[in-house]
């Protein structure tokens, strides 16, 4: 499954900043005339999925290891003391990309000033005031015969 495809935690916040559906923003990520902010964020929220995925196999698997139904001679607490470590560092690296989206988020303006700042980018139309014409000198504004 594509990583564009995978749910995130910060899905909503990401359609909320930036006023568009997931599949719309990696469309426009990708398009040459994209901001910075716009790459890095759906960026991060890639290994954000992939990390969150991580931490959902890793806690399925332990559960699958612990039913109640398996047979206790199963266990194994080496494979438990593998399983917790994994787990440790795909919550370490959920936990990273979650802090450097959201610090990332925090940074931009939102919806409203957005539109401001686009307003406020594009050229306005304004006329100079034209020159008045320079004052002649006292002997030059005499009228010739």
């Amino acid at each position: 499954m594509s990583v564009r495809l995978k749910p995130s935690t910060l899905d909503r916040r990401l359609e909320q900043v930036f006023d568009a559906p997931i599949a719309a923003l990696y469309a426009t990520a990708t398009s040459p005339d994209a901001s910075a902010a716009l790459s890095r964020a759906m960026e991060l929220r890639s290994f954000l999925a992939l990390a969150e995925e991580q931490v959902m196999r890793v806690r399925d698997g332990v559960r699958h290891a612990m039913a109640a139904e398996r047979d206790m001679d199963e266990l194994s607490a080496g494979d438990l003391r593998f399983d917790a470590q994994w787990l440790e560092a795909a919550l370490d690296a959920r936990n990273g990309y979650r802090a450097a989206l959201h610090d990332l988020l925090l940074t931009m303006p939102t919806t409203g000033q957005q539109s401001r700042l686009v307003r406020m980018a594009q050229p306005v139309a304004t006329t100079l005031p034209t020159a008045a014409p320079a004052p002649q000198r006292a002997g030059a504004a005499r009228a010739r015969p």
